[in-house]
């Protein structure tokens, strides 16, 4: 497993614009996971470790697009129908046995290997069946057939030796498919990066439990989770910890023993219950990352010996919002998969909105469709950082860049469609 150099996180104390954090990110962080080798069956939503070299070709040999007849084009008469005799038939994985004589057609049926000819020579065009007339055992063909038509040349969909998949990428049922086109039974994927997760406080209780007058359901640890589980990470789940340093101390001791990585949620601030800073800050480092971004406020960064740690906001919310625009680019990269930026689409504005100026802001919204037919986003009714609610009602939010300092009805706006982090 790779190693993060001490105090990696160490960051000066100013407003950090995000773009600026997630840029550091990538100068600082490289994955901390070993590969492992997993059959294609296995392979799907991993992280693939190292590049997949096509060892053979795709399509392996020349063959024929559809049903019908292959034939010389040279063969064909200019400017009238021509008549050849047909000398074989040709079926997907059997080739013909010897060459095709000049002046003959060869019935080929799609997907079989184009057949061979004398002397260097070879059926260059495929004629579609139900373009030809077949009488007895000759077929007429129509003028005007181009040359090459209907014809796949060997390699026109992966050359041998060519990167067909990068380093980095999640396996999609598309990329094994293409890893099994040319032969592959296995891929080098990184081990799911472990991540060791937990709850603190006396008013924190799980679900199904009982929660008396003063304490609530513990939501984040199960949002993080299932985050986290998104990303193909195994989760360490720590449960809920009590407000008592030693007994924390003790819980950040034992995931850093058995994870890649600590992520908490609330805790961290410094109020006099508040004891994960403390804990963090007496078994490693701790850094207050200031980001310019609502919601949320600090996201903590820090080190249990070379254990990277993360503690996000305590608003459900706030939790959401930079789990996703700044730890899963993060986790990304020690799990050694890509981190490229979401897209953002352009839509119109259904609402009024003020910011203020140097902070990035994320609103929650829906998107309608107009009776014109455009796209608008309508913002949540509420804006509370602990509305949870509004992450269910929404299926996207509206970034407002920093230098932006409200929105009116009408205006394009960026759109981040929460498909495009995984949600």
């Amino acid at each position: 497993m790779s190693q993060l150099t001490d105090d990696c996180f160490a960051f000066g104390g100013k407003l950090i614009p995000v773009a600026d954090a997630l840029a550091r990110f990538r100068e600082i962080l490289v994955p901390v996971v070993e590969p492992e080798t997993v059959p294609l069956a296995d392979a799907l939503g991993r992280v693939l470790a190292t590049d997949v070299i096509a060892g053979r070709s795709v399509p392996p040999h020349d063959n024929s697009a559809v049903d019908g007849f292959a034939v010389y084009f040279d063969d064909l008469a200019e400017g009238a129908d021509t008549v050849l005799p047909v000398t074989a038939t040709i079926a997907a994985g059997h080739p013909l046995d010897g060459p095709q004589r000049r002046g003959t057609a060869t019935k080929i049926y799609t997907g079989a290997p184009m057949p061979t000819g004398p002397d260097g020579t070879s059926p260059d065009t495929v004629l579609m069946q139900e373009d030809c007339r077949v009488s007895g055992e000759r077929v007429v063909i129509p003028n005007g057939i181009k040359r090459g038509a209907n014809r796949r040349f060997a390699g026109e969909d992966v050359k041998q030796g060519a990167r067909i998949l990068d380093a980095g990428i999640r396996l999609r049922p598309q990329d094994i498919g293409l890893a099994a086109a040319v032969g592959r039974t296995e891929l080098s994927v990184c081990k799911p990066l472990r991540v060791a997760i937990f709850s603190t406080g006396d008013e924190v209780r799980d679900p199904g439990t009982d929660a008396p007058d003063g304490t609530i359901f513990d939501s984040n640890r199960h949002t993080v989770s299932a985050l986290l589980r998104g990303l193909g990470c195994t989760v360490i789940d720590m449960g809920i910890l009590p407000d008592r340093l030693d007994t924390i101390r003790g819980g950040l001791e034992g995931a850093a023993g058995k994870a890649d990585m600590i992520l908490t949620t609330g805790g961290v601030s410094t109020g006099g219950e508040d004891h994960v800073r403390s804990a963090v800050e007496a078994l490693g480092s701790l850094h207050f990352w200031r980001l310019a971004i609502k919601p949320g406020r600090p996201v903590a960064l820090g080190q249990i010996g070379k254990v990277p740690f993360i503690g996000l906001p305590g608003n459900p919310v706030a939790v959401m919002v930079t789990f996703l625009r700044v730890a899963r680019p993060l986790i990304q990269r020690l799990a050694g998969a890509m981190d490229k930026d979401p897209a953002l689409f352009p839509v119109r504005a259904a609402f009024g909105y003020k910011k203020k100026q140097d902070r990035r802001e994320y609103v929650r919204v829906t998107l309608k469709l107009t009776g014109a037919g455009d796209l608008e986003a309508v913002k949540f009714d509420r804006e509370g950082a602990g509305i949870l609610s509004s992450m269910v009602a929404a299926d996207g939010l509206v970034e407002l860049p920093e230098d932006c300092t409200g929105v009116t009805a009408g205006d394009i706006v960026d759109y981040l469609p929460f498909s495009e982090v995984g949600l």
